[in-house]
């Protein structure tokens, strides 16, 4: 379980930073989170497996987060995949991909499902038993989207609680776990909630898109219990002007909604390309502001980054 970088760069590539893309490894699935030109390349050196991507979420239709869908799609095509494929975006996603998928000769056989979303209110878009994915919309030069994911995490088993009310090891500790009641052999019915302890806090992890700071999106993190912020931070805040001129962030405007959040890892990315070979003006603001809060780990992501998830199930 872990996030990989494959993509840090905002509008121009780098020799460094490639096109916006974020890989989420979770329970053998891949979820992608925008796709910049090259992603396919940069997957190959990843332990990711394009064919266990089965959903694709894209923050907005700048070409810097969706150029890569062609060589993507094509791609799996040609590996012979089946699986239908979910890509969710904002409006006008629909008619995006179907002219992508009018470029050149291919072998996509496979179904694509498009989800285009509202860009007016926050949705939960997916809710299985062991996570669920929030859209959120955001304030950027077009209509433009963040996202969430949120683990779930069942209940624990008191076991020792269990065995004393006569619970015996076997099947019927699993059915409590599960939620159903069982009888013991003495003919006590025990019900769930007499042996089940809270569920620990699961993975919730925040990915802003390209956009200016919005603290409505910083409370509904805070809301979910997210402990990770990935934001755009696109400028130093020495260039607060450029900023707000493109509609983007500064290393400034992504903590000050990180503290809103309340998370403990806030990993920037989407950095201009106009630090490439002075990358020392950036990180020496994120030090003096890591130095300066306390309980926020501020992080300047990389392409091939790797973020493991294993251990940041904690909630401050």
């Amino acid at each position: 379980m872990k996030i990989v970088f494959l993509g840090t760069g905002a509008a121009v590539p780098t020799k460094n930073r490639n096109h916006s893309s974020i890989g989420l490894k979770f329970d053998g699935e891949i979820f992608l989170f925008d796709c910049g030109e090259g992603t396919q390349r940069q997957i190959i050196y990843t332990d990711l497996s394009p064919m266990r991507i089965n959903n694709i979420f894209i923050t907005h239709l700048h070409g810097d987060h969706i150029l890569g869908l062609p060589g993507l799609l094509q791609s799996i095509g040609f590996n012979g995949r089946t699986e239908s494929m979910n890509i969710y975006g904002p409006p006008k996603t629909r008619e995006t991909i179907e002219h992508i998928l009018k470029i050149g000769y291919h072998s996509i056989t496979f179904n694509i499902r498009i989800c285009e979303l509202s860009t007016e209110k926050p949705m939960k878009i997916i809710d299985t038993e062991k996570y669920e994915i929030y859209c959120y919309p955001m304030k950027h030069s077009v209509p433009a989207l963040g996202y969430i994911f949120k683990e779930k995490k069942k209940p624990q088993l008191n076991l020792k609680k269990a065995i004393e009310l006569g619970v015996e090891v076997g099947p019927n500790l699993k059915r409590l776990k599960d939620g159903n009641p069982v009888k013991t052999e003495n003919g006590t019915v025990i019900y769930p909630e007499d042996v089940l302890l809270p569920p620990k806090k699961g993975v919730c992890i925040g990915y802003s898109g390209d956009s200016t700071p919005v603290q409505d999106f910083g409370k509904f993190l805070k809301s979910l219990g997210c402990n990770i912020l990935i934001h755009e931070a696109t400028f130093d805040s020495s260039r607060k002007n450029n900023a707000l001129e493109t509609m983007h962030s500064t290393i400034e405007d992504a903590v000050n909604i990180a503290k809103i959040a309340g998370v403990n890892d806030l990993i920037l990315t989407h950095i201009s390309a106009r630090y490439d070979d002075k990358m020392d003006e950036y990180i020496n603001e994120v030090n003096k502001v890591n130095a300066e809060n306390d309980g926020l780990n501020i992080i300047v992501s990389e392409d091939f980054m790797e973020y493991p998830l294993k251990h940041k199930n904690k909630v401050k």
